[in-house]
């Protein structure tokens, strides 16, 4: 009896695929794909010179075998999907990018995926410009597309014919509803003022971060490859080169909680409940020292009672105390300083920093 596989099969596999649209594939756009792409090239390269980051770079990927770049670190699910026959194609790679986490079950790819076909088919247009393999599909689809749109008499409709709307100062949208306003009005202040309602503990946050954040942020907030170093640091804000963490120089609890929020995971942001973004925000705290129970639970009820541990480092913005606010004058922009300014800090990359022989219009002392 052949060894049964602990993983999908690649009828199921297949199955999947077959079910991704593929009606749309005349209308495929290059350039629509490349700016598709700009959500999944923070872990993906593609081009001269692409290497692996956090996922394997996508050069020639169409008829590749599923989880065989070489020097990559693949899931043992894209392993095994690969020995079991999944190439990647038109396809395959279509039901992918739809919802990767449905597509195979254990990818380490976190990205929520693309709801629309048109973005999905423009992404593989655009993919098969760096693959040999999908050159001559590539050719034919050009032979296929799409016509400008034309008017009733078959007229060529231009964007300089459109008819300019009258509202707004530069003539462009649409004035937002009530409802789509509230949506982003989702600032939380210092105080607590804004915070949603919800709860998270640290055991929960520590699931949560493994699972969607430790591939770049490392298991313990230590940070991977050029990705922040999300914990500690402490004691470190004199040295030449300071690790800045919420543990050692964030100001306020409100801003981690806001962050995450709004942003996180890097590629699928809001994709987090408040629930969620609590217990994130708590398993944080619990790898800076800030709370030390993993059973610590962390909500709106008790979120203002946290304090980071550098909150008295920072002081209130006084700029409307300088005279150029406070008298309403015309800021200094030349000649500020009498003699000759000097260099006398450098950044941490050199070459943003003017030379010597350039000093009077570099940093200043």
């Amino acid at each position: 009896m052949p060894k049964m596989s602990r993983f999908r099969s690649l009828a199921w596999l297949a199955a999947v695929a077959l079910s991704w649209p593929v009606s749309s594939a005349s209308a495929q756009d290059v350039d629509a794909g490349a700016k598709v792409f700009k959500k999944c090239k923070v872990c993906h390269a593609v081009g001269d010179g692409a290497t692996n980051r956090v996922g394997p770079f996508l050069n020639d990927v169409f008829g590749r075998t599923a989880g065989t770049v070489e020097g990559y670190r693949y899931s043992r699910a894209m392993i095994a999907a690969g020995v079991d026959g999944l190439v990647w194609n038109d396809e395959t790679i279509g039901a992918l990018v739809t919802k990767p986490r449905d597509f195979l079950k254990g990818t380490k790819m976190t990205f929520a995926g693309l709801t629309k076909e048109e973005d999905r088919v423009d992404l593989i247009a655009y993919l098969k410009t760096f693959s040999s393999a999908g050159d001559a599909e590539a050719e034919d689809d050009k032979a296929d597309a799409t016509p400008p749109a034309s008017d009733e008499e078959g007229e060529v409709v231009l964007a300089k014919d459109a008819v300019i709307p009258e509202h707004g100062v530069f003539h462009l949208g649409r004035r937002a509803g009530n409802e789509e306003i509230a949506a982003w009005d989702i600032d939380i202040r210092p105080d607590g003022v804004g915070l949603p309602k919800g709860r998270g503990t640290v055991t929960e946050g520590e699931a949560l971060f493994t699972e969607r954040c430790a591939i770049c942020h490392g298991d313990f907030g230590e940070g991977r490859d050029r990705w922040p170093v999300l914990a500690g640091g402490q004691g470190s804000l004199t040295d030449e080169r300071p690790e800045k963490t919420i543990g050692s120089y964030w100001p306020y609890l409100s801003t981690v909680y806001d962050y995450v929020r709004r942003a996180m995971p890097f590629g699928d942001a809001r994709s987090l409940t408040d629930d969620d973004v609590y217990a994130l925000t708590a398993y944080l705290l619990y790898l800076n020292d800030v709370v030390t129970d993993e059973d610590f639970e962390l909500s709106d009820a008790n979120f203002g009672d946290i304090r980071l541990p550098n909150e008295m480092a920072f002081i209130a913005d006084d700029r409307a105390s300088e005279s150029h606010y406070a008298e309403k004058a015309e800021p200094c922009m030349s000649d500020c300083i009498p003699g000759e300014a000097r260099i006398t800090k450098r950044a941490r990359v050199l070459d943003v920093t003017p030379e010597e022989e350039d000093a009077g219009i570099g940093a200043i002392e």
